[in-house]
């Protein structure tokens, strides 16, 4: 899974489509090509310590390379900004979640 690593990239999505779910945001911006998708993830210093930071960070990974190599699409930055429920949210709450997420951004954007 490629990542988007650049902050004037993840400036760029946060100007983009947003959709939420009670654990986190999503931000989807269309580069407009046709290559892989990218992920980019934010988790604040709100959301808690190094170590629960790292715990949501984790557990968003996993989501993400459940969810999107079916509900992806290719030329887009998808930007999960987490918030402290996805720490204690179920995984398949995550999994849902970004599913619906996805389902939003790119009924949007039609």
């Amino acid at each position: 899974m490629n990542r988007i690593v650049k902050r004037a990239d993840f400036l760029a999505a946060a100007k983009a489509t947003r959709a939420s779910a009670a654990p986190f945001s999503l931000q989807a911006r269309d580069r407009k090509d046709e290559a892989a998708f990218r992920l980019g993830l934010t988790v604040t210093k709100k959301s808690g310590n190094a170590v629960e930071r790292n715990r949501i960070r984790r557990r968003l990974r996993a989501a993400a390379r459940a969810v999107l190599p079916q509900a992806g699409k290719a030329g887009f930055d998808y930007v999960v900004v987490a918030r402290r429920a996805a720490l204690t949210a179920a995984f398949p709450e995550l999994l849902g979640g970004l599913e619906n997420t996805l389902k939003q951004v790119h009924k949007a954007r039609r």
